[in-house]
């Protein structure tokens, strides 16, 4: 009997010390999580709302698209794909022969309408000169006034068909409008290209900006000339580049789809928008560590600063 007794005492007093480590281990993770609470709110008060961030961000520039302005088959091309090129450099060049034959034939106009416009000015002058002493009619004078008048404009008109074949001789030589490189070229020796189509692409990587699709909930305290630093998949983390904002979008990206959303018809479900942010880099920066078009971002805006 006092056998039983002591093993339910000592099971009691075993329970007795299960429950209090328990209370013990709950009160512990209880603080654990308060202090944790206490630091994440102290860390987001002092330095966390400084900053939104977004990885949906991409590099874009202004690219140049390279179209012929007159129709002709192509001699020589002289770019390849992803070749860097400076301003006025040239990249194709068009068959010339019709456009060297067109010029010579206006010269040779030109050079007859100059003739015949200084024959008719002599012809004006003589008789101007014998018309006061009755030598010469009235007839003769004005004829001879018209004959002067129409050789001048035809000389004018002469000269402008020079002008014109001069213009499309030159346009056979086709040159880069800015630096940058090569891409999307689809053109090739031989080939017949008609004006406006499109032959190549130039994109100026050392003038590229950023475009960072922010949620429409992270923008309210984002403004122009605000300072951004921003990491590139193809660098990591290694590389930082610093920039500031130029402006925001004046639509988010759904309002200028193809097909826009038609919120107002059917069954409605409200998704977060993404406003485009503009970013300007550091061209030293660009220049050290060169990005390409489309290149994946992530940015970070420090909103602390009302900006400029």
């Amino acid at each position: 009997m006092a056998d039983t007794v002591t093993r339910t005492i000592d099971a009691d007093t075993g329970q007795a010390r299960g429950k209090s480590r328990r209370s013990r281990l709950l009160s512990l993770l209880a603080l654990v999580v308060l202090l944790g609470a206490i630091g994440y709110g102290a860390y987001y008060m002092t330095y966390a709302s400084r900053f939104v961030s977004t990885d949906n961000a991409y590099v874009g520039a202004d690219t140049a698209t390279v179209t012929p302005l007159i129709s002709g088959p192509v001699a020589q091309v002289l770019v390849r794909e992803t070749q860097s090129v400076n301003a006025g450099d040239i990249l194709v060049q068009l068959d010339d022969a019709d456009a060297r034959l067109a010029l010579a034939q206006a010269q040779a106009d030109l050079a007859r309408a100059q003739a015949n416009a200084a024959t008719a000015r002599v012809d004006l002058a003589r008789r101007t000169a014998l018309a006061p002493e009755g030598a010469v009619s009235a007839d003769e004078l004005t004829a001879a006034q018209n004959t002067a008048s129409t050789s001048q404009a035809a000389l004018l008109a002469t000269q402008a068909r020079v002008q014109a074949a001069e213009l499309a001789l030159s346009r056979t030589t086709i040159r880069a409008p800015i630096a940058g490189v090569v891409s999307n070229k689809h053109v090739e020796m031989g080939q017949q290209v008609q004006a406006g189509a499109p032959l190549m692409v130039i994109a100026p990587i050392t003038s590229a900006y950023v475009d960072a699709n922010f949620k429409e909930g992270q923008l309210r305290d984002v403004h122009v000339g605000q300072p951004v630093t921003l990491h590139s998949d193809l660098y990591g983390g290694s590389v930082a580049y610093h920039g500031r904002v130029t402006g925001l979008s004046g639509g988010t990206g759904a309002a200028f789809s193809l097909i826009p959303a038609q919120n107002a018809s059917g069954n409605w479900i409200k998704v977060v928008q993404r406003v485009p942010v503009r970013i300007a880099l550091d061209p030293r920066e660009l220049q050290a560590h060169p990005l390409r078009v489309g290149m994946s971002m992530s940015a970070t805006i420090d909103v602390s600063g009302i900006g400029s």
